[in-house]
């Protein structure tokens, strides 16, 4: 047993707990494992304990760790960090899901770029419920009292899923750091009934995904919703 196994393990344990409080499955929620700044020593350690996505935040650092493990042809990238124009082609070659568009430019980029790699990409549309100034996202703090804020967003997610090389996923959110277990409740469910509305509005787009939770905050996420954690600490331990 490598020192990831009982990591991993106890991890979707936690999960599995979660997703039955919740009258889901263990099934309905993804693990990505976020393996930034680790080694890929620590990765494969990972892969050898089930883990099969792994989740990176910086473009280079992702063209390097996909080239090393390229001979793993089932494990999938997640780009999960806030994307400048100019990195978009490493992702646009080695990613399999980019968990943060939060502009129709940075969408438009990445439409270029897969044309010119032959590529798809799955997305997450990256959404700013909680109203905090420092998190990205699509601007959707006030949707339910402020029709224009709703309107303006489903006019981005319409533009966004016309690119043909981008298949949206669903919606994805960042959480205040240590909130109230309160607060986090009303950040993971205002993001899933907007989840709820979108899918009224686009019944088309298919695009359910909530991709929402770290180790902090995972179980909550899940309990309200969430498809897929972004877990690195829990797994990896504490970045050095």
């Amino acid at each position: 047993m490598n020192d990831k196994t009982e990591a991993v393990r106890a991890v979707r344990e936690r999960m599995a707990q979660a997703a039955e409080h919740s009258g889901r499955r263990a099934a309905d929620v993804e693990l990505v494992a976020v393996s930034k700044g680790k080694p890929v020593e620590e990765l494969n350690a990972a892969y050898v304990a089930g883990v099969r996505h792994f989740g990176e935040n910086r473009s280079a650092e992702l063209a390097e760790k996909a080239t090393a493990l390229a001979h793993l042809p089932d494990l999938q990238w997640h780009f999960i960090g806030h994307l400048q124009s100019r990195q978009v082609q490493d992702v646009a070659r080695h990613a399999h899901c980019f968990h943060a568009v939060d502009r129709i430019k940075i969408a438009e980029r990445m439409q270029q770029a897969l044309e010119e790699e032959g590529r798809e990409l799955a997305v997450y549309l990256q959404v700013n419920v909680s109203g905090e100034e420092s998190k990205g996202g699509f601007e959707c703090d006030a949707w339910p009292e402020e029709p224009a804020q709703l309107t303006a967003f489903f006019d981005a997610v319409r533009a966004i899923a016309a690119m043909p090389r981008l298949q949206v996923l669903g919606l994805m959110t960042m959480a205040p750091y240590n909130a109230t277990e309160n607060a986090l409740r009303t950040v993971f469910s205002r993001l899933h009934s907007l989840s709820e509305r979108l899918d009224a509005e686009l019944p088309g787009l298919d695009a359910r995904g909530l991709s929402m939770g770290m180790s902090g905050d995972f179980e909550i996420a899940i309990e309200e919703g969430s498809t897929l954690v972004r877990v690195g600490s829990a797994i990896f331990g504490a970045r050095g």
